[in-house]
């Protein structure tokens, strides 16, 4: 069975992008963006997915994070619906609770065609590191716009910024991956109407 596997490469005039993405090889992330959080945050979302990921991004740092981090949503929602294909044999959903000390995230997925994100994440933080928190909404509703799926993400609890981000991202990772994941007893598109 072949490789569910895409490569995007997207040039603009604020960012220059390389990602490879492979659904069904795990391998240790190669991530860089020039924002060192959301490197960290990339890397374990692939880690927790269980795909193989890597990220190469030259964006207007020198402006601010934004184009950076929308854009690779863009880029990883684009691999994600490519490598894909017409979802025939996948489970479909998924959903996950992921705690990391104190915080709890719950997200859920349906990898339906029809993108929407519901973000009820709120970070006491304006910043991670070098990363600004309400970027990660702008990431998210670009991966579920261009990658076709449907996203909730709530925080159940929590204090630490940086601990509330982690939880987020290894919830979607592992919501994800089960979405994905190839269900044997699903032949067809797993829809009544018969394509998503």
């Amino acid at each position: 069975m072949a490789d569910r596997k895409a490569r995007i490469e997207r040039k603009t005039k604020e960012t220059n992008i390389t990602l490879a993405l492979n659904l069904d090889r795990p391998s240790a992330a190669r991530v860089k963006t020039g924002v060192g959080f959301f490197d960290h945050m990339l890397s374990s979302l692939a880690k927790h997915s269980g795909v193989g990921l890597q990220v190469r991004c030259r964006g207007d740092l020198h402006v601010d994070a934004h184009h950076s981090v929308e854009d690779v949503g863009i880029a990883l929602g684009q691999a994600l619906k490519a490598s894909l294909g017409d979802k025939k044999g996948i489970s479909r959903f998924g959903h996950a609770y992921c705690p990391l000390d104190e915080a709890l995230c719950r997200a859920v997925v349906d990898l339906s065609g029809r993108p929407w994100l519901h973000m009820g994440v709120v970070f006491k933080a304006k910043r991670i590191g070098d990363m600004p928190t309400e970027l990660f909404e702008d990431f998210f509703w670009a991966l579920a716009d261009h990658g076709r799926l449907n996203l909730h993400l709530d925080l159940i609890r929590g204090r630490n910024s940086h601990h509330i981000a982690e939880a987020t991202f290894k919830a979607t990772a592992q919501a994800l991956r089960q979405a994905v994941a190839r269900d044997p007893r699903q032949t067809g598109v797993p829809s009544t109407k018969g394509t998503l």
